[in-house]
C-alpha cells in the first residue's frame, strides 16, 4: 500500500557536470526549440529577440541566482526549502511553485508528444505534402491520438524521475544533452547552406526594432525568459537542492542562462533560414500555436529525401529538448512529496506523473485548453512565482549575499539584492497585473474557455 514511507536519505549529484547538463537540460526545451521561435516570429524578429537577452541579463539571471541559492541552502524541494528560510508562513509560496511545475508539464507533455509523433512519421512515412500539413497537425495535436502520445512521453519521462538523481536524472542528461547539441550544430550547418537562406538570417537579427517599444512584445519577452529558463516553478531550485555547498552558484547561473540561450539562438539559425529558403515565412508569419508543427513538415517535405533525414533528426532534437525539461518539472513535484511526506521515490513519481497525465488529457483532446493552460501556467503563474520569490530572498532571506556566495565570496552579489529588493518585483509586478499585462491575457483567456 502507497503511503508515507522512512524518510529516505537524499541524494547528490555524483559531479558538477552531472548538475550543469541537467540544469541546462531544464533550461533547454520547448521553450528554446518551439515556443522561442514562434514568439519571435510573431512578433518581428530581432526586436524580440532583443528584449529576450535584457530580460534574461535583468530579471531572468537574478531570479536564477535565487533559486540556486534557496535550493542549495535549504537542501530541500520548494515546500520545505522555503519554510527553511522563511518559516511555514511562506511554504505556500513553496506551494504555489509545485503547482505551477504540475500545471505546466499537464500540457507541456501534450506537446511534446507531438513530437514525438512526427518523429515517427518522418521515419516510417515521410512528412506531409503542403496540401495535407495542416489537416495532419489537426490529427495529431487533439483527440484521442495525441492522448496516446501524451501518455506515452509521460511514461518515458516518470521511468526516469523514478530510477533517482543519478540513475536517472544525472545519466540521462550527460547522454542527452551533448546529443541535443549536435544535432542542432548539423541542422544549423544545413540550413545556413540551402539558397536563399541568408534572407532568414536577415529577417532574425535585423526586422523592425521599433517592435520593442510594444508593451505587448515586452510581456511577451519576460514570459518567454522564465519559461525558457525554468524559473518560477521551482525546477532550478530543486536541482540546486541536490548541490553541495563547494559549488559556485553564481558561475553556475551564468553557464546555465548562457547555453540556454545559445541552444534558443541556434534554434532561430535551423529555423528561419531553412523556412525562408523555401518561401514558407509568410505561414510562420501568422503564427499560431501550431504554425511551426504545420510549416516546418511542409519543408522537409519539399527537400525530398534529404529533408525526411533532416525532418527526422530535427523533430528527435524537439522530444530530446521536451524530455529534458519535462524530467525537471515532475522532480519538482515528486521531490516535494518525497520531502514533506518522506514517500519513497519510485511510487511518488508514478503517482504524479499519472496525476500530471490525467490533468493533461483537456489540453490533448482540445488545442483551446492547451492554450489557456499554456497562457496561465506557462506565463503569469512563471512571472508571479519569480516577482515573490524576489521578494522572499531580497527582504526576507537573512544574508542572501552570503548564502550565494558560500565558498566563493563576489562584492557584486550586494548589487544582487538589490535587483531583486527592487527593480524585479517592480518590472514583474508592471507585466503582470498593467491593463492588458499577463494577468488580463491569461485569464480572458480561462473566461473565454469557460463561457464559449
Amino acid at each position: 500500500m502507497l503511503g508515507p514511507m522512512s524518510a529516505p536519505q537524499r541524494e547528490h549529484w555524483s559531479r558538477g557536470l552531472g548538475f550543469t547538463l541537467a540544469a541546462v537540460g531544464s533550461a533547454v526545451g520547448l521553450g528554446n526549440m518551439w515556443r522561442f521561435s514562434y514568439m519571435t516570429a510573431e512578433h518581428g524578429g530581432a526586436a524580440f529577440v532583443l528584449l529576450y537577452v535584457l530580460m534574461t541579463l535583468l530579471l531572468g539571471l537574478p531570479v536564477m541566482l535565487a533559486e540556486l541559492t534557496v535550493g542549495r541552502g535549504a537542501g530541500k524541494s520548494p515546500i520545505l526549502a522555503l519554510g527553511h528560510y522563511g518559516g511555514r508562513k511562506w511554504r505556500p509560496l513553496g506551494g504555489l511553485f509545485v503547482l505551477t511545475g504540475f500545471a505546466i508539464l499537464s500540457y507541456y507533455s501534450v506537446i511534446a508528444g507531438w513530437t514525438l509523433r512526427y518523429t515517427v512519421s518522418g521515419v516510417l512515412g515521410g512528412f506531409p505534402e503542403p496540401s495535407n500539413a495542416e489537416a495532419l497537425f489537426g490529427q495529431i495535436a487533439s483527440g484521442w491520438d495525441a492522448v496516446a502520445w501524451h501518455l506515452g512521453f509521460m511514461v518515458i519521462c516518470t521511468f526516469v524521475v523514478a530510477r533517482g538523481v543519478r540513475a536517472g536524472i544525472e545519466r540521462a542528461s550527460l547522454l542527452l544533452m551533448p546529443v541535443l547539441g549536435l544535432m542542432l550544430l548539423g541542422l544549423a550547418v544545413f540550413a545556413a547552406v540551402l539558397p536563399g537562406s541568408g534572407a532568414g538570417y536577415g529577417y532574425y537579427f535585423t526586422g523592425d526594432l521599433r517592435g520593442a517599444l510594444d508593451f505587448d512584445v515586452v510581456t511577451d519577452a519576460a514570459a518567454q525568459a522564465f519559461f525558457s529558463l525554468s524559473l518560477g516553478m521551482g525546477a532550478i531550485l530543486t536541482y540546486a537542492s541536490y548541490l553541495s555547498r563547494q559549488s559556485d552558484l553564481p558561475l553556475e547561473g551564468a553557464r546555465i542562462a548562457l547555453s540556454d540561450f545559445g541552444v534558443a539562438l541556434l534554434a532561430g539559425l535551423v529555423v528561419f533560414p531553412l523556412i525562408f529558403a523555401l518561401g514558407l515565412q509568410h505561414d510562420v508569419g501568422e503564427s499560431t500555436l501550431g504554425a511551426l508543427f504545420i510549416t516546418l513538415p511542409t519543408a522537409f517535405n519539399k527537400l525530398g529525401a534529404a529533408g525526411a533525414i533532416i525532418g527526422v533528426i530535427f523533430m528527435l532534437a524537439l522530444s530530446v529538448a521536451a524530455l529534458t525539461s519535462a524530467i525537471s518539472l515532475l522532480e519538482v513535484v515528486t521531490a516535494s512529496l518525497v520531502d514533506v511526506w518522506n514517500w519513497r521515490r519510485a511510487p511518488a513519481a508514478w503517482l504524479c506523473g499519472g496525476a500530471i497525465a490525467l490533468v493533461g488529457v483537456p489540453s490533448a483532446l482540445n488545442l483551446e485548453v492547451l492554450d489557456a493552460m499554456d497562457s496561465v501556467g506557462g506565463q503569469f503563474l512563471l512571472v508571479l512565482g519569480g516577482a515573490l520569490l524576489a521578494v522572499f530572498v531580497g527582504w526576507v532571506m537573512k544574508n542572501p549575499a552570503a548564502e550565494a556566495a558560500g565558498m566563493h565570496p563576489r562584492p557584486a552579489l550586494g548589487a544582487w539584492v538589490w535587483l531583486l529588493r527592487i527593480v524585479v518585483p517592480v518590472i514583474l509586478a508592471v507585466l503582470a497585473f498593467y491593463p492588458g499585462g499577463l494577468a488580463s491575457q491569461s485569464f480572458g483567456k480561462l473566461w473565454k474557455l469557460f463561457t464559449g
